[in-house]
Formats: C-alpha cells, structure tokens, sequence
C-alpha cells in the first residue's frame, strides 16, 4: 500500500494538518492582548507559537501510537486514516517523532523560561506530561472523560495566558478572560471527534465524555461551546482599553456556528469528519477575528 504513496505524505497524514490551526488561534490571541497592552515582544511570541505547533503535533502523534498501541483504533474507525493502526508509518518510528517534537518543545520551553521565568518552566513540565497522559500513561484522560477538560485547560488558558506571559511577566484580567472562546471552540472540536467515535470506543473500552454522556447530551454540550464562545466578546468589551470591534468583528463568524449548530445534530457516521474540520476553521477564523479586535 505504502509503494504508491510518498513518505512526506505519509507523515503530513501523521500530523494531522486541519487541527495545527488549533495550535496557532490561541497564541494569536495572546499576542493581540499583548499587542493592546503594548507588551508585544516578536521572539517570545514567535516562540510561543512554535510550542504550540509542536506540543499540537506531539499530542497528535501520541493519540496516533497510543490508541493503536492499546487497541483503540481499528478498521471500524470512521474517522481519518491513522498510520500506526493502518500499518502505513511502524510504530517505533511514530514513537520517536512524538519523543523528537517532545524534545524540541523542551527546548522551546527552556528559551521561554530564560524569558518569562521558572513559572514558564513549570507550565512547560506540565504542557509535555499533559501530551503524554492525554492517550497514554496508566490513566490516559481522552479514556476517562477528561479528555475535553484538558483541552479547554492547555489550548485556552494556558496557551493564551502563557503567550502573554513571556511577553509581559504577568497576568490580567483581560487575558484570562480573552482566553475563554479558543478553548471553548477547540473542547468542541474534540467533543465532534468523540460524537463520531462513540460506537466504536464504547467497543474498544474508551470511556470518552461522550460515551458517558451518549449522543443527545454530547450535541448540547457542543451547542453550548458555540453559543458560550460569542457571549464572551461581549464581556470583553466592557473593558476599558476595548471598543465593540472586539464583539462586532467575531459576529463575522457566527453564520459558520450557526450551520454547525444545526449539522451536529442531522449529521452521523463519518459524515462527523467534515462537521470536525468546519469547527476547527471555526475556532481559527473566530480566534482571529477576535484578535484583530483586541488589537482595534
């Protein structure tokens, strides 16, 4: 099977390029706070926005490797192809590249830390073990219904708090708040996948929030990711330093949340993988609209 199809792809598969949009959206918005502080530094933000890459890329590959490893993924899986699974990448090599990009987010986190202190370090620590737990690991959190806390946790507050951080050595109110809507968009891309997933993970023994919660309860939970997302711009522009650009230009968006709210209830099956990859451009278009009006 591997004879028709190059290596490059191959591992473009393994990194799965429509969630890296996820890694990028919160940074953007810590940077735009950053920005509408006048805190803005390029390289800690640079930095910053390369953990993330790598951390999402890690992560990916240790859901990959890990849940073929414990026999998760089978070929009833309706979602994209995974290449330690479908025998197209071998699982030392799919090992070594998630220990590889753990590594150089090591060394990312090591700059950060000369940059924004020991804090920065213990987030780090924290970001690498969360990577590793999130599939692996004797209690991995995707199988035991804490998978989407988690998300909501590194890819909202710690991804936006943190990329303010090493630029401006400390925390605000506004940051802490602004960092509310990527994660909530990001925990419903998860809550998509794991909608698709239930049949089969209940199978395979993987106790998801979403096969605790069943179908019905899991597509409320969704809606109310979506809906809480554009109450948030609304808090933020109570804020002194900010005008209603930081409402008006999200609402640009809120045609694309209002179809999905519909979809995720019509749709089944794979039919999911499509509704997965509108609600990740979703949290990326909305992420930067709402930087931009920060930034305004």
């Amino acid at each position: 099977m591997t004879k028709n199809i190059s290596t490059f792809y191959l591992w473009w598969l393994a990194v799965r390029p429509k969630t890296l949009p996820a890694a990028a959206a919160p940074v953007a918005v810590g940077i735009a706070v950053a920005v509408s502080d006048s805190q803005f530094a390029l390289f800690p933000a640079l930095a910053a926005f390369a953990g993330a890459l790598l951390l999402q890329i890690a992560v990916n590959l240790a859901n990959d490797y890990f849940d073929a490893k414990n026999n998760i993924d089978s070929d009833k899986r309706l979602g994209p192809v995974r290449v330690t699974q479908s025998g197209l990448i071998p699982p030392r090599q799919v090992k070594m590249a998630m220990i590889g990009c753990l590594i150089l987010a090591a060394i990312v986190f090591g700059y950060l830390t000369l940059v924004g202190g020991m804090v920065i370090l213990l987030v780090g620590l924290a970001s690498i073990i969360a990577a590793l737990a999130y599939s692996g690991g004797p209690y991995p959190l995707a199988s035991n219904g804490l998978g989407e806390i988690f998300v909501f946790i590194f890819f909202g507050l710690v991804a936006v708090c943190g990329t303010y951080w090493v630029q401006a050595r400390e925390l605000s109110v506004l940051v802490i708040v602004a960092s509310f809507p990527p994660g909530l968009l990001i925990t419903a891309i998860m809550v998509v996948n794991n909608l698709r997933d239930i049949a089969t993970d209940k199978e395979a023994g993987k106790n998801t929030l979403a096969v605790r919660l069943g179908r019905e309860r899991t597509i409320f939970l969704y809606r109310g990711l979506l809906g809480a997302s554009y109450l948030v711009p609304v808090v933020l522009s109570g804020f002194q330093q900010l005008g209603m650009m930081v409402v008006v230009l999200p609402l640009l968006s809120v045609i694309m949340a209002w179809k999905l709210f519909g979809e995720i209830a019509t749709e089944t099956g794979s039919n999911l993988n499509e509704i997965l990859a509108k609600t990740a451009k979703l949290s990326f278009i909305f992420s930067v609209l709402l930087a931009i009006g920060i930034v305004l």
